[in-house]
């Protein structure tokens, strides 16, 4: 049964995917913006591929294992209609937490990134893949079963509410007026997206925006004349892309910090579990060093590590002086 509603779900959700991507396509191509091209959108397709390859070849491991969970429940649920909401609720939850941890591990960054290595946003990009997190989602999702939720179920929710999370992929829509309240919308995940300080490592929900708004990690998009414009991708984009890089550049980066003779075990156990950006000697910045230099000297354009370490002192010092002022 379970089977059959996911089957019935990609089948309706297929032929809207191509209207919504045509639709965009053609209103982009008469606004004279380039919204796609060629090579970024057959890199969101082929790292779609790979993906769902994984996920098919794993899903009689992970479907097992909650399964297990799930056998020593002692929750029963005798109301279908609070069953599929608290299932809906706890899953998004619990879906904010693995995105969150994503992005602030670089261990799972490594897998993550590649969903925002493409310097556009589109429909498409939301094809973009996090490659190998089949391997580890599902780790997440295992106090649901635990909780009396049937393993097919929570993988339907989850489909069902990624047909949402591609569609926020888009520069298109611009406000959704009260769903802004409590709901992920594409001017919330634009700011996801975007490489700017101010919007790095925000908006973590997948279909709700409440947890972003209860656990401090909500940013709301900014108009151009309050703040710089949009930038996507990252903050150090990917110079040659190809097959290979898209999927392993930050793995091929962590094994060159980690072999590295000059740095003992603390600093090769940050390079790979602290967050990403982490160095030992300044070299990068975090997301959250570069928010503080960019509200330092208000612009984000040029900073470097160097830069950073040698203007903190003086920033303390002009804060020092103005309070000295204001007494």
């Amino acid at each position: 049964m379970e089977a059959i509603r996911e089957q019935w779900l990609w089948l309706i959700s297929t032929p809207l995917y191509f209207i919504i991507i045509g639709i965009e396509l053609l209103l982009t191509h008469l606004q004279h913006r380039k919204a796609y091209t060629v090579k970024d959108t057959i890199a969101n397709v082929y790292l779609m591929l790979l993906n769902s390859g994984i996920d098919l070849l794993f899903r009689l491991v992970y479907l097992a294992i909650l399964s297990w969970f799930y056998s020593k429940s002692t929750i029963t649920w005798d109301h279908a209609v609070v069953y599929w909401l608290m299932l809906v609720l706890a899953e998004d939850f619990l879906y904010y937490w693995l995105h969150r941890f994503d992005h602030e591990i670089r261990f799972f960054w490594a897998t993550h990134v590649t969903h925002h290595s493409s310097r556009q946003l589109n429909f498409t990009v939301g094809f973009r893949s996090s490659v190998f997190q089949p391997l580890y989602r599902f780790i997440y999702f295992i106090p649901l079963a635990w909780c009396g939720f049937k393993p097919g179920d929570i993988a339907f929710i989850y489909s069902a509410t990624q047909i949402w999370g591609i569609f926020v992929h888009t520069e298109m829509i611009k406000k959704m007026g009260w769903l802004e309240y409590f709901m992920v919308t594409p001017s919330h995940h634009r700011v996801h997206h975007a490489s700017n300080p101010k919007y790095l490592d925000k908006n973590m929900g997948m279909f709700l925006i409440i947890w972003d708004k209860m656990f401090g990690t909500f940013q709301p998009e900014l108009p151009d004349e309050e703040y710089e414009p949009m930038k996507y991708g990252l903050t150090k984009n990917i110079e040659k892309p190809n097959a290979v890089d898209l999927v392993f550049h930050e793995w091929k980066q962590i094994w060159k910090d980690i072999t590295r003779k000059d740095i003992g075990f603390k600093e090769k156990w940050n390079y790979v579990f602290g967050p990403p950006g982490w160095s030992h000697d300044g070299s990068r910045l975090t997301s959250e060093q570069l928010r503080e230099s960019e509200e330092a000297d208000g612009s984000f354009e040029n900073i470097d590590a160097k830069s950073f370490e040698e203007n903190k002192g003086l920033e303390i010092a002009m804060v020092m002086a103005k309070n000295d002022t204001t007494k």
